[in-house]
């Protein structure tokens, strides 16, 4: 029986974005879009084009960079925004407008201040405008999981009328249950008239742990198109979880009428790549990409897995890509390897001198380290976008930690060509070192996470640091990798002061978007 085809519409770039510290530089979003486009995802929304420059000239980049999959850019439902988009997609091989309002009691009555009326002719006009731009044109009812039924069949009825293609329905504040949104799907299906001209899609959030199975739910019932992140990736608790919904689907062919074109063995890349680059690491226990998802600790598990994998096994590691994905290079690798691995990675070299400045990195890292892994590689190309030349810079730093004694640090840091130097004590090494970086930077920020992660395993392993500081209400982080943790940290901590006084920050002017 041949199955319907199920959309994949990944927000890692757009939601994902919107989790407090993870804004992505345009060339972090062309890398993440990239290797989306090798797993063959059918659409990708790159950003909310409007929101700021930044995220314009990010949607317009991704847009002219990646072919294979459908740009999408978010708009509010007004006649500026969908400019802004459409300005943003024009050079787009395939574009998609999203265009959303919200439409419960709640949203309309105090955020929007408008009557249903209006709703309605605000969403008809929003998709009919967007036409002029993209045939494919998305409409979502913002907090549909909490819209009066009846009310969201009349405005999805106009917007399907108006040209909209897809119909998202989503659970903007994790509202939703099983059973109950499953069967609102499929009751809005079967009740809109013009429904078999659409696609309806689902874009659940995760904040009762419910995303995955509401999504899941949404498809038994009609829905053909899943909006979800890499790592579940997003705002507050985070997103509906690619990996998961696409390996569910493929793991339970025996139960879902649906099936996709995910090329799933670069899904754990893509997880480490997106956790790179956002400086959020994937808790061990994470499903399908967490360091312990293939792996049995308890003897009994052990002794049936070496036996027949399939006793405790449903999926195969290497159909994710765990196991698969490295070539292992070192300090006597060559320029024609590095560059093979990195294209493998889906990094653009083209640029000559960055393809240099980049090797000359690798380098000395594996002058430091035996093995060099693609874990590495992805920290190294991170590391090296992340130095901002206008902003301070490592020139130097000792630290001293002894039993008994205050541990110190002494740092100089580079500024415009200028040397400033400072040390400090502190509660241990890397404290000293972010004071004494304080006593010359003078950021005024607070320190709000300190976390490390060993990129690879051994003890030579790089260490990737993620900090994030908040001042006067903007939060932000920095990552930095080193072979040395307090190196690492001070990368880190600089990464995100760079961050916070060059003003890199995004402001969407609608933030929970939908």
């Amino acid at each position: 029986m041949s199955k319907d085809k199920l959309v994949i519409f990944d927000t890692t770039l757009r939601d994902g974005e919107q989790s407090p510290g993870a804004s992505m530089t345009k060339e972090e979003k062309i890398r993440i879009a990239t290797m989306l486009e090798k797993m063959r995802v059918d659409v990708i929304e790159a950003g909310f084009a409007i929101a700021s420059p930044g995220d314009f000239e990010a949607v317009k980049a991704v847009a002219e960079t990646v072919k294979d999959s459908r740009i999408c850019s978010l708009s509010r439902a007004n006649r500026k925004d969908i400019e802004r988009a459409g300005e943003a997609l024009k050079n787009a091989n395939a574009s998609r407008i999203h265009t959303f309002i919200a439409t419960s009691p709640i949203h309309m009555k105090h955020k929007l201040r408008m009557e249903p009326d209006a709703v309605v002719e605000r969403a008809v006009d929003a998709v009919r405008y967007a036409r002029n731009f993209t045939d494919d044109v998305e409409f979502s009812c913002e907090d549909a999981s909490r819209t009066e039924f009846d009310f969201m069949c009349r405005v999805i009825e106009q917007a399907i009328k108006a040209g909209a293609t897809t119909i998202n329905i989503p659970d903007t504040v994790g509202y939703g249950e099983p059973g109950e949104y499953g069967r609102v799907i499929g009751d809005l299906i079967r009740n809109i008239p013009n429904a078999d001209k659409a696609i309806f899609s689902v874009h659940c959030h995760n904040d009762l742990g419910l995303a995955v199975a509401n999504s899941l739910s949404a498809v038994m019932n009609g829905a053909r198109q899943v909006e979800c992140t890499i790592n579940g990736l997003g705002e507050r608790a985070g997103n509906c979880s690619l990996e998961e919904v696409v390996m569910a689907v493929r793991t339970r062919h025996d139960l879902f009428p649906v099936e996709t074109t995910i090329q799933t063995e670069h899904i754990v890349p893509a997880s480490r790549l997106v956790s790179s680059i956002t400086g959020f690491p994937v808790q061990p226990n994470k499903a399908i990409v967490g360091a312990n998802a293939f792996a049995h600790e308890a003897g009994i598990h052990q002794d049936g897995v070496l036996k027949h994998r399939e006793t405790y096994e449903i999926m195969r590691a290497q159909d994710v890509g765990w196991g698969d994905n490295r070539l292992v290079l070192g300090k006597h690798s060559g320029r024609a390897a590095f560059k093979a691995r990195l294209d493998a990675l889906a990094i653009s070299t083209d640029d000559a001198d960055e393809l240099n400045a980049l090797f000359d990195r690798f380098k000395v890292l594996a002058d430091k380290k035996h093995e060099v892994f693609d874990e590495d590689l992805q920290a190294l190309v991170s590391d090296a976008q992340e130095t901002d030349e206008s902003g301070y810079q490592l020139e130097s730093i000792e630290s001293s930690s002894a039993t008994g004694r205050k541990p110190t640090a002494s740092i100089t840091l580079l500024q415009d060509g200028s040397e400033l130097s400072a040390e400090s004590e502190g509660d241990g090494p890397v404290d000293a070192a972010f004071k004494a970086i304080e006593s010359v930077v003078h950021s005024g920020a607070e320190l709000k996470l300190y976390s490390v992660n060993a990129i690879t395993k051994g003890t030579d392993s790089q260490g990737e640091v993620t900090v994030r500081l908040e001042r006067d209400g903007v939060i932000v982080n920095g990552q930095g990798a080193d072979t040395d943790i307090i190196v690492a940290s001070v990368k880190a901590y600089l990464d995100a002061v760079n961050t916070l006084n060059a003003g890199l920050l995004r402001a969407h002017p609608q933030k929970d978007g939908v």
